[in-house]
């Protein structure tokens, strides 16, 4: 009802449990018209344009709408349902047309542009600037020099595009929650953790299968099967399916195939580039980053390919001779890849990834990483009960896994962060951290900021608590830095504060740089305890953590330049509107991007791109990129801590300053030169990568 979601919507904590999918049609049909006679009043107002007549009402009445329709957004992300999907996707075209015609509004384009250019105005501070700036350029990006006639065309084209990523995202769920693998024998789980065994067999019970034991395509089941079976025919199974998720060739026929998807949507990306007057799409995607053009990511990605491919060549040498002489593999098959690694692993340097993944049990990983936090930035988190008269549990959580944190510093509340740890089949897969709300003074009240981090760890198996590999903590970290750019700064203009307004190949920074605390022996002491015997990690066993650190590093990185080669060059190169020669277009595009960098092959009929939800479903087209331009930036902040280990705490207060208060209120480059006193330098990301050598 109505009552419920003004409630959500004024709430300093946003009820996420009170939203229901058949309430929020007519509070969103409200909102709606009122930005819209909001946008209406301020343009045809002849007061003289300001701050405070122009952004402020506007922000007011948009911020209101996209909370909104960002919560249906999440709804259906984490509590996957037909009425939430009715709900997005009989709303996503009105809800994209609004939004381009605010871009393509000239009279509030000329106002902005006024309000810019009054630069002797003591009201305008460095952050009202930036954000005035960006809102300039993303006039320009959203077509408000188009005729009138161009313009409609553009919209309607970006409201086809909302659309069809969201049906890309729908496929990809419900071809992963479609497949299934049996197993009928005991003996075909040998070799697999205790845990990941258990909740098969209990999987196969409660879904009343005759199996002994079930496996689905998530990564919690996914993931340990490859890397442990010892049943080869069983990792094949499930690797194939998963390969062939989201296409023709999917395990339930092609009625989620995302390949026409994929190509209408880079098609419809050029036309919009081109109608900008950018050359492709990956220009346009560059026109609002910190990289200059395309061809200077693609220089950098394949300058870090040259240094990698020596170490990734010996890396697939030495797997390939392990797999022949160790465990009678003649050859090595993409299903082989993960279990020969972890056997190789296993017999460099004594230890598994089983027997590291008893010591990490959530809750435990989670007080050393709040921990940490306090002791870098000076803030405090304190998980929300229900003897708190103030919060009212059943309507903040969206499901009983989910946890409410405030985060504090000096004992005031700054803000409040959501966490969902756990798998289920009405999740998205993956792991995101996703901005509820952003930090914002308005006239009399500061808007505290609201993030909300997703997971999709193993949940714990009835007395068993949940443990999780050194990946998937490293996986927590990372997103947790974002939650902290989102959460800790200081800026109090919404359009910049936190995430906002950061360059999209700038904003990995603060989530790849916390990372680098998983590897630190303190800090490990402090989130681990045996599941059995309560014991912190030893340090034998970390030593030996610590010398596979950049085991296979090579075949990692030109991995992720693979990807991000693919991307950058779809989005550069193919202009096809036949989508059926588009899609053929696409693989051919991966086939040659990996015959340039690849030193690995999968076989014919995997289907990655169908469900890289990354480029076709999220923000990053043409800007998968980011992971490595911003691991240069992470990778040199870290070096600044090994710098002076003994002025933690200094260091961590002059990252907060610099980096994670400052938000998107300024250039990155300046926020990092500000922290760091000097230019990025990648010597710090190839020596912690073990591949400086190769400089």
């Amino acid at each position: 009802m109505a009552n419920t979601v003004e409630t959500f919507l004024e709430s300093e904590i946003p009820c996420y449990g009170l939203l229901k999918p058949e309430d929020v049609q007519q509070p969103l049909d409200a909102l709606l018209a009122h930005a819209e006679g909001r946008l209406l009043q301020i343009t045809q107002s002849n007061e003289p344009a300001r701050w405070e007549s122009v952004i402020e009402p506007l922000t007011d009445a948009t911020e209101r709408l996209g909370r909104l329709w960002s919560a249906i957004h999440h709804m259906g992300a984490v509590m996957d349902s037909p009425e939430w999907r009715e709900l997005t996707n009989n709303n996503l075209e009105r809800i994209s047309r609004f939004w381009s015609g605010l871009s393509q509004n000239k009279v509030l384009f000329e106002k902005t542009r006024v309000i810019h250019d009054q630069t002797a105005s003591p009201l305008l501070s460095e952050s009202k600037l930036r954000a005035l700036k960006n809102s300039l350029r993303d006039f320009r990006l959203g077509g408000v020099d188009l005729a009138p006639e161009a313009q409609s065309v553009f919209a309607e084209r970006s409201a086809r595009l909302a659309t069809l990523s969201q049906q890309f995202s729908e496929n990809l769920l419900d071809s992963t929650n479609a497949t299934k693998v049996l197993v009928s024998e005991e003996q075909q789980l040998a070799g697999l953790p205790q845990a990941i065994s258990q909740a098969a067999i209990e999987k196969a019970k409660t879904e009343k299968l005759e199996a002994f034991a079930v496996f689905g395509l998530q990564q919690p089941s996914l993931i340990p099967v490859l890397q442990f079976a010892d049943d080869r025919k069983l990792r094949e199974e499930i690797y194939s399916k998963n390969a062939r998720r989201a296409s023709e060739l999917a395990e339930e026929g092609p009625d989620h195939d995302n390949s026409l998807l994929m190509a209408e949507i880079l098609y419809l990306r050029q036309e919009q580039a081109k109608s900008l007057g950018f050359a492709s799409a990956a220009e346009l995607s560059l026109a609002s980053k910190m990289a200059d053009s395309p061809q200077q990511v693609m220089d950098f990605l394949l300058d870090l390919a040259h240094k990698a491919r020596p170490f990734a060549l010996q890396d697939v040498a030495e797997l390939r001779a392990f797999a022949k002489t160790n465990l009678g593999l003649e050859s090595m098959e993409s299903w082989d890849v993960s279990y020969v690694s972890e056997k190789l692993r296993q017999n460099k340097f004594s230890f598994s990834e089983d027997e590291v993944r008893q010591y990490f049990q959530v809750q435990n990983v989670l007080a050393g990483l709040f921990q940490l936090v306090e002791e870098l930035f000076g803030v405090v988190l304190r998980k929300t009960s229900v003897t708190e008269p103030q919060y009212d549990l059943s309507q903040c959580l969206w499901h009983p896994d989910v946890q409410l944190y405030s985060v504090l510093r000096g004992g005031t509340t700054v803000g409040y962060l959501f966490l969902d740890p756990y798998s289920r089949a009405t999740k998205r897969g993956g792991a995101w951290m996703d901005d509820s709300r952003g930090r914002r003074q308005r006239v009399s009240v500061l808007q505290k900021p609201v993030a909300m981090l997703t997971c999709n760890f193993m949940p714990p198996n009835g007395d068993q608590p949940s443990t999780i590999s050194h990946d998937d903590v490293t996986t927590l970290f990372h997103e947790f830095g974002h939650g902290l750019h989102h959460l800790l700064t200081e800026v109090d203009e919404l359009e910049v504060s936190g995430i906002n307004g950061v360059e999209w190949d700038a904003v990995e920074l603060p989530s790849q740089f916390m990372e680098n605390f998983c590897w630190e022996w303190e800090k490990l002491q402090a989130m681990t305890s045996h599941v059995e015997t309560g014991k912190p990690l030893p340090r034998d066993l970390y030593e030996k953590m610590i010398r596979a650190k950049n085991f296979q590093s090579g075949l990692f990185m030109l991995r992720q330049i693979e990807f991000a080669l693919f991307d950058l060059r779809i989005h550069h190169d193919i202009f096809e509107q036949d989508l059926k020669k588009g899609a053929e277009r696409i693989m051919d595009t991966l086939a040659h991007v990996r015959s340039q960098v690849a030193v690995l092959h999968p076989p014919s009929f995997q289907r990655f791109p169908q469900s890289f939800s990354h480029i076709f479903a999220g923000g990053y087209a043409a800007g998968y990129y980011s992971y490595k331009w911003a691991e240069v930036l992470s990778a040199d902040a870290y070096a600044a801590f090994e710098e002076e280990p003994q002025n933690y705490g200094a260091v961590g207060q002059r990252f907060w300053k610099e980096i994670l208060a400052k938000g998107g209120s300024r250039p990155a480059i300046e926020s990092f030169r500000a922290f760091r006193g000097r230019e990025p330098s990648p010597e710090a990301l190839l020596r912690h990568s073990g591949l400086l050598e190769a400089a």
